[in-house]
């Protein structure tokens, strides 16, 4: 018998052990994202009408954004969308720590730029008409994989869309998996808002498109989606073009449907606007809701501020209160999400502020 071989086998063993858990202690570090108490800045991502690119800016209090890039687009439309153009970008940190990037694919002035040789991409189904979402992912904020995804090929159904637009995702706790959810409307019919589950990859559905909320009235448009849970309680604000487009909210227990009907506007503004967003205060009990101010003649955010969801204080548009933009103007569609102060660092430091 090998008296050293035994030896060196029994010291090997919990040698390795060892390693194993080391190992598993770093990948599970890595794979949580941070906590609120890590957070020190605030990131909006945003499109441009004149670029139809993605956008980004930075706080570092919450009032006060900066635009990186010198207030150009960070990633051009015309390199990642079939129509050469994005809109409406959302951005989310999942439970894993990594980045998701959800994007229309729709360019409204592909005509006038030369992407192609008609208004829309087809004819009969009505104003932006098109078919495919802009998915994107990444561990730093810098380097991201792509996919394009097209919905009117994920079922027999869904040939004939008029539209698939604003997707945002969020994390389905009961269901353990991503989800994205979106406006999608049949040739020129009203819109609903439709969810599917997504892989890890981001980069395919897992399950076909089914709805998450409809109006009352089948006739109105229900668009814009945008969920945020907020104790044990989901929160849907959305847009009704019941009347002059505005912000309603529906409230569910669980994320995937079940949404309650609220007849109350939630937006302050006289005119029309779109694109709610919902963001937390660091280190505080409010809750900003951001929203796009699109039926005046400058386009502008506009904020109101809750502590509860029931009562909201108007904030006042950009460059109108206490909210601020340093170098830029008349961003589109926006959404906001907190960054740790080694984040930030890194984007400005690739981008420059």
């Amino acid at each position: 018998m090998n008296t050293n071989s035994i030896k060196r086998q029994t010291y090997l063993t919990p040698l390795l052990f060892l390693c194993c858990l080391l190992i598993g202690a770093t990948q599970s570090k890595a794979q949580q994202a941070p906590t609120e108490k890590d957070m020190s800045a605030y990131l909006m991502v945003f499109h441009n009408d004149d670029t139809h690119s993605l956008h980004m800016a930075l706080s570092h209090d919450g009032y006060t954004f900066t635009a990186l890039n010198d207030g150009t687009p960070i990633i051009a439309g015309d390199t990642i969308a079939a129509q050469k153009g994005i809109r409406d970008p959302h951005i989310y940190r999942g439970p894993d720590g990594a980045f998701y990037l959800a994007m229309t694919d729709l360019h409204i002035y592909a005509q006038q730029a030369g992407y192609r040789h008609t208004e829309w991409e087809r004819e009969d189904y009505g104003w932006g008409n098109n078919r495919g979402l802009v998915l994107m992912k990444s561990q730093d904020l810098i380097h991201w994989k792509r996919a394009n995804l097209r919905l009117d090929n994920q079922a027999p159904f869904f040939q004939d869309i008029g539209c698939a637009w604003a997707p945002e995702t969020t994390f389905d706790e009961e269901a353990g998996k991503l989800m994205i959810y979106f406006t999608m409307r049949h040739r020129t019919d009203a819109a609903k808002l439709y969810y599917a589950y997504v892989n890890d990859d981001f980069d395919r559905l897992e399950s076909t498109p089914q709805i998450l909320f409809e109006y009352p009235d089948e006739k109105i448009t229900a668009l814009d989606a945008d969920i945020t849970k907020v104790g044990d309680k989901y929160r849907m604000f959305y847009v009704s073009h019941d009347g002059v487009a505005g912000i309603k909210q529906a409230v569910s227990d669980r994320a995937n449907g079940g949404y309650a009907f609220d007849p109350r506007w939630y937006d302050p503004e006289p005119q029309a606007c779109e694109a709610p967003n919902v963001w937390k205060r660091i280190g505080e009990e409010k809750w900003v809701l951001m929203y796009d101010c699109y039926g005046q003649s400058v386009h502008n955010f506009g904020f109101s501020e809750t502590t509860d969801f029931v009562n909201f204080r108007n904030l006042g548009q950009f460059n109108q209160g206490v909210m601020k933009t340093t170098n830029f103007t008349s961003p589109k569609h926006g959404a906001v999400i907190h960054l740790t102060k080694a984040e930030a660092d890194k984007l400005i430091e690739k981008w420059g502020l």
